[in-house]
């Protein structure tokens, strides 16, 4: 476990706790060391001649304040390392997931990763600060005690020696009883988070439809049900192996005694010396015993520990090993084919060329792969077969930076930081002006939103943007995109939660963009799709037709019945009786 601990902690998180094995390490051996002396020292007083016991009383005295001095190092060093921990974990857990592929993301993490940052950080603090120092008292005390032994009498040493692996064994046997069943209920853990998560933000919907929240709250109760058996289970596993390990504890001191009796009967060792190599035995035996009291905390600190551990063993994107600098802004797709972890397949043989200063339109059925192709462009994936290009060079040869500051995206989920308007616009630029924070929230008509609430540009949005409406949101993040001012603009709906008034005003904005860029829009909104310099069709990860929306509509195609289908759509309207 304390290997894996420096692993999750990294190099150069882990020194701290380095220097606490090494106080922890050197205190153990030390009370070892203290253990034994009181073999001469019961010897002598129990002897013949008690005056002999100061000289090595004197020795143990000395040893003891060692042991109190590294003992105090290691205090000091426990709080350094504790104090550290917490930081040092949240950092390569926030650092990792940052560097994680968006296809890790699935909706049943979002319950993992709020345990592994909460529950299980803590249960790893508790290493350096509870577990470690009996962890490794339990096994570099009895070690010193054992190999000291054999200074006084090799009989009984061996004796020790031989119940060692009998005490590895049942130690490993109990831990591996609990070990899957305690794996299981994280998982149950994990998933409960999930359904709280979903449960809290659900209650809008759930409470008009009432058939909704029994689903729902059913759902929330069969994981909550699971995690109780699964706890259960870690209980009824565990204590069996609880119980043996104390009676093969109880069994090696067991041995030992009747072996001193043997020989002090039959082979010379006198009483004074069994006596006090008895109380070594002692010795040898408390602190391993000390390990089966906390075995249920270990092993929750061995399974947080894993989870950690394989959060920051997931593959990341291989970055370039000698980056390129792309040439321009033009974006291409050459036989692009892709397909989630699932398996399904998303797009398959997709070529297209979106060029500079232009605007391309993807539309096509839902599912059909427009927003994946979106989402390929700044590489949150990597393609399984072909290429995506941007400016001549392959995204997998662009340093992430470099990519990055060329695209400005605007997805159909818009997500707002705890924090005011002007906050959440400038994370496009953090280095921009107040003017220019003002000037793209005009642009997108964030200032509309500003002038009608009370705190103005100090206004604070909420977790998520919860305080505001939909189409408030999804204008700050336009606003965001306006500000980065990159050369590559994504528009994923963008404009799918505006009313027609604040649409019009926000597709101005984005015109403006579009001299000197590249965009791509993903929309049904037909004057949207009609004012493109390219459509592109897409159809079960194909495109099966592409051109502008005059050639396309002359055609008589896939889009030509989609627009008459959206056009006879617009005209739609609901007609009530007067009453």
């Amino acid at each position: 476990m304390i290997r894996r601990l420096l692993e999750v902690l990294g190099p150069e998180h882990a020194r701290p706790v380095r220097r606490m094995l090494v106080a922890l390490v050197t205190g153990a051996v030390l009370q070892g060391i203290a253990f034994a002396l009181l073999v001469p020292v019961l010897e002598a007083l129990f002897g013949s001649d008690p005056d002999e016991v100061w000289p090595w009383l004197w020795t143990l005295v000395a040893v003891a304040v060692l042991y109190c001095a590294v003992y105090y190092w290691s205090l000091l060093a426990g709080f350094e390392a504790g104090a550290g921990l917490a930081r040092s974990l949240r950092q390569r857990i926030g650092d990792r997931v940052a560097e994680l592929p968006l296809g890790w993301f699935a909706p049943e993490r979002v319950g993992q990763l709020g345990q592994l940052t909460t529950k299980s950080v803590m249960d790893i603090m508790g290493v350096p600060a509870h577990l470690l120092r009996p962890l490794v008292t339990s096994f570099v005390t009895p070690a010193t005690v054992t190999v000291l032994m054999y200074l006084f009498d090799w009989r009984l040493a061996l004796a020790a020696t031989l119940t060692v692996p009998v005490i590895v064994l049942v130690y490993r046997w109990s831990t591996a009883l609990s070990r899957q069943a305690d794996r299981e209920r994280t998982a149950a853990r994990a998933v409960t988070g999930g359904r709280v998560v979903e449960f809290a933000q659900l209650q809008p919907v759930l409470r008009v439809f009432g058939r909704g929240e029994a689903r729902s709250g059913a759902r929330l109760g069969e994981a909550l049900r699971t995690q109780r058996e699964a706890s259960r289970r870690v209980l009824v596993t565990g204590v069996p192996g609880l119980i043996g390990f104390s009676l093969v504890i109880q069994a090696a001191f067991t041995a030992v005694l009747l072996t001193g009796t043997y020989l002090a009967l039959h082979g010379g060792l006198d009483a004074a010396k069994l006596l006090a190599l008895l109380v070594l035995a002692v010795r040898f035996t408390e602190p391993i015993a000390e390990t089966a009291i906390l075995g249920s905390t270990l092993g929750t600190a061995r399974s947080a520990l894993a989870q950690v551990a394989d959060l920051l063993a997931q593959p990341t994107l291989p970055a370039p090993v000698s980056p390129r600098v792309p040439e321009g802004n033009r974006v291409e797709f050459e036989d692009v084919t892709f397909g989630y972890d699932d398996g399904r397949p998303v797009l398959s043989g997709v070529s297209l060329t979106l060029a500079e200063g232009t605007m391309t339109a993807l539309v096509g059925p839902s599912g059909s792969g427009k927003t994946t192709v979106s989402k390929l462009v700044p590489r949150f994936w990597d393609v399984d077969g072909g290429a995506v290009r941007v400016g001549g060079v392959d995204v997998r040869e662009i340093d992430p930076e470099v990519l990055m500051s060329r695209v400005s995206a605007v997805f159909q989920d818009v997500y707002l930081f705890e924090g005011t308007i002007a906050d959440n616009i400038r994370v496009g630029r953090p280095t921009a002006t107040d003017a220019e924070v003002r000037e793209a929230a005009r642009l997108a008509r964030v200032e509309e939103i500003v002038h009608r609430l009370p705190d103005g540009w100090d206004a604070r949005v909420g977790e998520g943007g919860a305080l505001l409406s939909g189409g408030e949101r999804q204008r700050v993040s336009i606003a965001r995109a306006i500000l980065k001012n990159a050369p590559i603009v994504l528009l994923d709906e963008a404009t799918a939660s505006l009313d027609p008034e604040n649409e019009q005003a926000v597709q101005d904005a984005l015109s403006a963009l579009t001299a000197g860029r590249t965009l791509l829009v993903i929309a049904h909104r037909l004057r949207t799709v009609a004012a493109a310099d390219q459509i592109l069709f897409l159809d079960e990860g194909r495109i099966v037709e592409r051109g502008t929306h005059d050639e396309l509509v002359t055609a008589d195609g896939r889009y030509a019945s989609f627009w008459a289908r959206r056009s006879r759509a617009r005209d739609w309207s609901l007609a009530g009786q007067n009453s």
